[in-house]
């Protein structure tokens, strides 16, 4: 039986030197793409179709001292992702080891996974009509290797292994690391359903640019919880509903029409 996996990014421990993001795009052949200095170190801020995994950069004076902060950034291969709940055609799915995946054979580029996404991870290649984000390299992971982002990180940030075992260490690694920086906290454990990667940070999150509290979109949750799953009756049902004002409308109409004519003819 495939047990959950689980990647722990320590970002205590993160350096910056975005290994991680050359192992991704090596391993998956993905093309290098033109950035751009947007503020301070960082020069990209977001994922694109061709990079799936990139690093932020912030920085925060606080106590007459400077703090860096840096983490990386991809999918976070929820357990309950919205993005599979928003697909219309299907093509999203989660592996029994906790990856989320799009299927390019099903996928329509519509955009709507990246719309629902609480990050807006996905993205779309309006040439290929097709979206792509990070895969978590399943198929390293189903053959036995470490995702290529882990296996290159020199300094150690990236962990990976069985989710309870990583979860252990993550906790362990915490209680350390708040006895110099109070406000430490762990990032996925539990939004979304847990997330795949699971985040040591060492501010709150909005620091890093990530939102506090990830939820699937209400109006999501109702289209697909609600509404849809009762379409099905919905829709005759609205159909003989029209159908009976019709003719009850006419009906009304005739009789109307019936009575106003005998009233003249008795006059």
């Amino acid at each position: 039986m495939t047990t959950r996996k689980m990647v722990f990014v320590d970002t205590s421990l993160c350096t910056g030197c975005k290994g991680c993001s050359v192992a991704c795009k090596a391993w998956n052949d993905l093309p290098a793409e033109p950035t751009k200095l947007i503020y301070g170190y960082i020069s990209q801020d977001s994922t694109t179709p061709t990079t799936w995994t990139y690093m932020s950069y912030h920085e925060k004076y606080e106590n007459g001292k400077m703090n860096f902060l840096m983490m990386k950034h991809q999918c976070y291969h929820c357990a309950d992702p919205s993005c599979m709940k928003a697909c219309p055609v299907g093509a999203i799915s989660k592996t029994e080891s906790g990856y989320t995946l799009i299927n390019h054979d099903k996928c329509i580029g519509c955009g709507y996974c990246a719309a629902n996404c609480p990050w807006g991870v996905p993205k779309t290649d309006e040439t290929k009509n097709k979206t792509f984000k990070c895969t978590g390299c399943i198929d390293r992971v189903e053959n036995g290797l470490k995702p290529a982002c882990v296996h290159t990180c020199q300094p150690g940030a990236l962990q990976f292994g069985e989710r309870e075992e990583m979860l252990q260490k993550a906790k362990a690694r915490l209680a350390e690391v708040k006895k110099a920086n109070p406000k430490a906290n762990l990032y996925g454990e539990n939004i979304m359903g847990g997330t795949t990667y699971v985040y040591l940070l060492l501010d709150e999150p909005e620091v890093y640019g990530l939102p506090a509290n990830p939820t699937t979109p209400s109006s999501l949750t109702l289209w697909k919880d609600i509404v849809q799953p009762y379409c099905g009756w919905l829709i005759p049902l609205a159909a003989a509903g029209a159908v009976g004002s019709f003719f009850s409308t006419r009906l009304i109409n005739v009789m109307n029409s019936k009575s106003k004519g005998g009233n003249t003819h008795g006059h």
